[in-house]
């Protein structure tokens, strides 16, 4: 099998195991490369499905309306899955070892994020995402950081935990692109800043669930500027890797420029962490953005 080069983007750690154990060289490793917006690679960290479980490696699954079965662990509640009762008690129950695995993972190779861990939805996308009808805003195929439209974070970070669970030896084609502060630079200029009284008036009218902040509001501005940007898309600095099957991947999507071109069977964990719970804080999205418009913004 020959090896492919990683881009430096990437950090790989190799586990024997979702709880580790971690030496406390690793979890520095892991922390600097996650906080410098890299992705923590773990090529040996396979999260594999029971004989049972494999009845969900179909696309047959997805109502076609979402681009994933999302489920949440709070409720139990499983979305965008068609299905009888008894199949989705099936795929919740997988769901809910995925998450729990993640967070195992996180616990271990994280330990100073540990008591500030969000844990938020887990899902699964059984569907070919190239080739897949988007609106521009909405297509993953476009680099871009992570920004919630409707769930303002209020300058906490995002992580994500993403396991390829395909079975038929396809990668996760991924893109990385530019620096988080770099991107930030070429697209501030043209977000407008916020109208006064809008951000109260979305939440009065429930357009998001919660107030959005003036951060919350420049970074849907990033994600929405960079992907309607054609020739920024075209013409970008990134870097390609394709993330091969049985492999799990680490980062803070709301820094880390990324795009995915193609890859089928995805599990996905987020997590939610003040950027104050960062072993170094300045380094978080919110400073960065801050330090560029030279306002507060939290």
């Amino acid at each position: 099998m020959v090896s492919t080069p990683l881009p430096e983007q990437i950090c790989s750690i190799e586990p024997a195991h979702w709880a580790g154990p971690f030496s406390p060289e690793q979890q520095t490793q892991a922390t600097t490369a996650l906080e410098d917006g890299r992705v923590v690679y773990l090529p040996t960290l396979d999260f594999a499905f029971s004989d049972d479980e494999k009845q969900y490696l179909t696309p047959a699954w997805s109502n076609g309306a979402a681009k994933n079965i999302s489920y949440d662990a709070r409720t139990g509640n499983i979305k965008g899955m068609k299905g009888d009762a008894a199949a989705q008690q099936g795929l919740a129950r997988l769901l809910q070892r995925y998450a729990d695995s993640t967070l195992s993972l996180m616990q271990s190779l994280f330990p100073a994020y540990k008591d500030a861990l969000i844990r938020a939805r887990t899902s699964f996308r059984p569907v070919q995402i190239a080739g897949r009808s988007s609106s521009p805003k909405k297509d993953d195929t476009r680099l871009h950081p992570d920004a919630f439209p409707t769930r303002p974070t209020a300058g906490k970070r995002i992580i994500r935990v993403f396991a390829n669970v395909n079975p038929h030896g396809q990668g996760r084609d991924w893109r990385i692109g530019e620096p988080f502060a770099d991107f930030a630079r070429k697209m501030l200029p043209r977000i407008k800043p916020p109208v006064p009284l809008s951000r109260e008036f979305l939440y009065l009218f429930r357009v998001t669930r919660t107030p959005r902040t003036a951060y919350d509001h420049y970074m849907l501005g990033l994600h929405d500027t960079g992907k309607l940007d054609e020739a920024y898309q075209k013409t970008a600095t990134r870097a390609s890797f394709s993330f091969p099957p049985h492999c799990t991947w680490i980062c803070f999507s709301d820094e880390v420029l990324h795009a995915v071109d193609a890859g089928q069977y995805l599990m996905e964990q987020t997590y939610m962490l003040p950027h104050t719970a960062m072993a170094h804080p300045e380094k978080s999205p919110a400073k960065k953005l801050e330090e560029i418009l030279g306002r507060k913004l939290l």
